[in-house]
């Protein structure tokens, strides 16, 4: 008989390219003159907590008051997040469509947003965990559910360990929060997902590197991976000055992509 597998994954930089709070930052602060100094603070402050420098507790309080964001916001922000479901998970969706009920969503993110765009991938309601907006009596997103186990430090092992799943349990994030997971005793493995962005702390406590979905399916030989054989591993040769913008697509791609700009001997 096979174990049951369970699939845990972030949110913000993994399931999506980017992070969405910085994203909701480019919507609510259009217009205002110190919009490009609020937005580098709201990435600084982002890349602290998702290292480990800074508490996630006190990086959530200082991105809401940078933000200055409305419930009218959100609209928005979810139709420019649909833009951004990374490309190796959009590609692997029979993966979501087979483990529909396996996989989680864990991510100190928002429902408000993170539900319209995995639910388009089978993921039930239900097994997303994620915190919760406040808002004023005009809508203004004013703070967060304190009491939400993922708005604390350490949030993230505590909530996985309330779901008391039985079987192995797969990590897949690109912040320091999701090893925690693993260094608390509650995963199995923890796969650092680069296809957007690479973390030097997260990489050195990761059981393994991810550049894409493909990686971990194929790690994992699991059928449902939409390539035989996963770009990262697949080496490319760029002879002759190839064009920049050629070069820019490979590696976009995921190949790992190496230059000689004359031509080569027999």
């Amino acid at each position: 008989m096979s174990t049951k597998k369970h699939f845990v994954i972030d949110f913000d930089s993994t399931f999506t390219q980017v992070e969405a709070l910085d994203v909701l930052g480019e919507i609510s602060l259009d217009g205002r003159s110190d919009k490009a100094e609020r937005l580098q603070k709201i990435k600084d402050i982002t890349d602290q907590g998702m290292e480990g420098g800074l508490s996630f507790r006190e990086s959530l309080v200082e991105r809401l008051k940078l933000l200055d964001a409305h419930r009218d916001h959100l609209g928005p922000l979810v139709e420019a997040l649909r833009e951004k479901v990374s490309k190796s998970f959009r590609r692997n969706k029979v993966f979501f469509d087979n483990y529909a009920d396996d996989v989680y969503i864990l991510s100190n993110g928002f429902k408000d947003f993170i539900v319209p765009i995995v639910s388009e991938f089978g993921i039930r309601d239900k097994n997303v965990f994620a915190n919760t907006f406040v808002f004023d009596k005009e809508g203004k997103i004013v703070g967060f559910d304190q009491e939400n186990l993922l708005s604390a430090n350490n949030g993230k092992p505590k909530q996985l360990k309330s779901l008391n799943l039985e079987g192995e349990v797969y990590v897949i994030g690109d912040g320091y929060t999701d090893y925690e997971i693993k260094a608390a005793g509650l995963a199995n493995r923890f796969y650092a997902f680069t296809e957007n962005v690479s973390r030097e702390k997260v990489l050195v406590n990761a059981d393994h590197v991810a550049p894409s979905l493909d990686e971990f399916l194929f790690h994992n030989k699991m059928e449902e991976r939409a390539l035989s054989y996963p770009k990262n591993r697949i080496k490319v040769l760029l002879l002759e000055n190839v064009h920049e913008e050629a070069v820019k697509i490979l590696k976009e791609e995921g190949y790992q992509v190496d230059i000689y700009p004359a031509g080569l001997s027999e």
